[in-house]
């Protein structure tokens, strides 16, 4: 095996939203990083490609052009259910931009790989991450072993950021597996070319039927601004029929409901139907240990509440880089533990009991009668889905917000950050 580019300060496994904001945070703070992708951009990622307010809010906050071409803004959310019909524009907060964004991960990720990399991350893509090297004498990770161009390379660093995604095999391998006391959902999504394609709204369909059962989840329709839209649907496990859900064929069977007009059909579609597993709520823990640090989905950071995963990936990766940068200036070993261990203390204190509330909340309507009681009763009432909207989207301002805003908050801070 021969080791290949020395040495770095850091190295970030994956280059989706969480670890391209790594590897850029790091990288404008002077470090040396490895960005480390397995695929080859543009590369595919099964997504809804929709970017609230709060996803946003971090992508300004790197510097991203969102006047370049490519980028569809979205002023609210469209909602249907129980017959009934509701457009929610994004809140006008302090703390937030008032538009979303929607862009095919194909593009997103390169767009953002691409900056990581001007911010000075040595972005090395086709590099495929086959496991951890461990220091025997004190089970640390200083580094990754790879297959690059065709030979086993080996880099090493004395932090690496688990970025890898949903299976995170480097987190496996380091011994950190799934909770299973946390709710997993599954999304499966289509392209189609139609006349929709320039909505100025997210369209979020709430009633999803498996025959006579209505199902905890929701049917999405994301304008991409470019003849295309994305349409899917995406499922929790917290309903007993989960198992047994054939989704491309519900995805298949929704779609076929819809008016003719809108060409949401089989010929009118640009490619077949794609699925992948959403962790959510921090399945995976801890956040820190012996030399990692894990981010966006390798952490299980998707909001259970709306199975919305690139904000809270950019903004851990943002985290983990300011962690990793004070930790590296720290004088002795002891001292920069101390300071590494601070990356899943803050991660819980910023999202820990609002991804609590979540689970309460999949829990709850993972019964059929309180989905049906929520849609018929809730969406007739404005006021009413203007803080679900809020509570759902993780949308407040943190001081000086409106009435909802306070209760919204004093929620998350009461709700235990497990």
């Amino acid at each position: 095996m021969t080791e290949s580019s020395g040495r770095a300060d850091a190295i970030v496994v994956g280059a989706g939203p969480a670890g391209s904001s790594t590897a850029y945070w790091l990288a404008q703070a002077g470090l040396d990083v490895l960005l480390l992708e397995k695929a080859t951009f543009p590369r595919d990622k099964i997504c809804g490609d929709g970017l609230t307010p709060r996803a946003v809010r971090a992508l300004i906050s790197m510097g991203v052009d969102l006047d370049a071409p490519g980028w569809a803004r979205t002023r609210g959310l469209r909602i249907y259910g129980g017959g009934v019909k509701i457009e929610l524009d994004w809140p006008e907060l302090a703390s937030f931009p008032d538009f979303g964004l929607v862009r095919a991960r194909t593009d997103l990720d390169r767009l953002l790989a691409e900056h990581a990399a001007k911010a000075g991350a040595r972005l090395q893509q086709g590099c495929n991450v086959t496991g951890p090297i461990v220091d025997e004498r004190t089970g640390r990770i200083v580094g990754v072993t790879a297959k690059y161009q065709g030979q086993e390379v080996s880099y090493r660093a004395p932090l690496v950021v688990a970025a890898d995604g949903n299976s995170s095999r480097l987190s496996l391998a380091m011994g950190l597996r799934r909770r299973t006391d946390r709710p997993m959902g599954v999304a499966v999504r289509r392209y189609y070319r139609t006349p929709r394609h320039d909505d100025e709204y997210l369209e979020s369909w709430l009633e999803l039927w498996d025959g006579q059962r209505l199902l905890p989840g929701y049917g999405w329709v994301f304008p991409l601004g470019n003849g295309l839209s994305n349409v899917g649907l995406g499922l929790l496990n917290t309903s007993k029929a989960f198992q047994n859900v054939d989704y491309r064929a519900m995805l298949r069977k929704w779609t076929a409901g819809m008016p003719e007009e809108w060409q949401i059909d089989e010929d009118h579609a640009t490619g077949p139907i794609r699925g992948a597993a959403l962790p959510m709520g921090f399945n995976r823990q801890p956040h820190y240990t012996r030399g990692l640090l894990l981010v966006g989905d390798a952490g299980g950071m998707i909001n259970p509440f709306n199975g919305e995963g690139i904000d809270y990936g950019l903004e851990s990766g943002k985290l983990a880089a300011e962690t990793i940068v004070q930790a590296l200036a720290r004088s002795t070993p002891g001292r920069r533990e101390r300071t590494l261990h601070q990356y899943p203390r803050i991660l819980k204190e910023q999202h820990g009991g609002y991804f609590t509330l979540g689970r309460i909340f999949v829990q709850a309507i993972g019964d059929p009668r309180v989905m049906k009681f929520l849609t018929r009763h809730g969406l007739p009432h404005p006021t009413l889905m203007r803080f679900t909207l809020k509570l759902l989207a993780n949308l407040t301002d943190p001081r000086g917000g409106d009435a909802m805003d306070r209760v919204i908050n004093a929620l998350k801070k009461a709700a235990p950050a497990a």
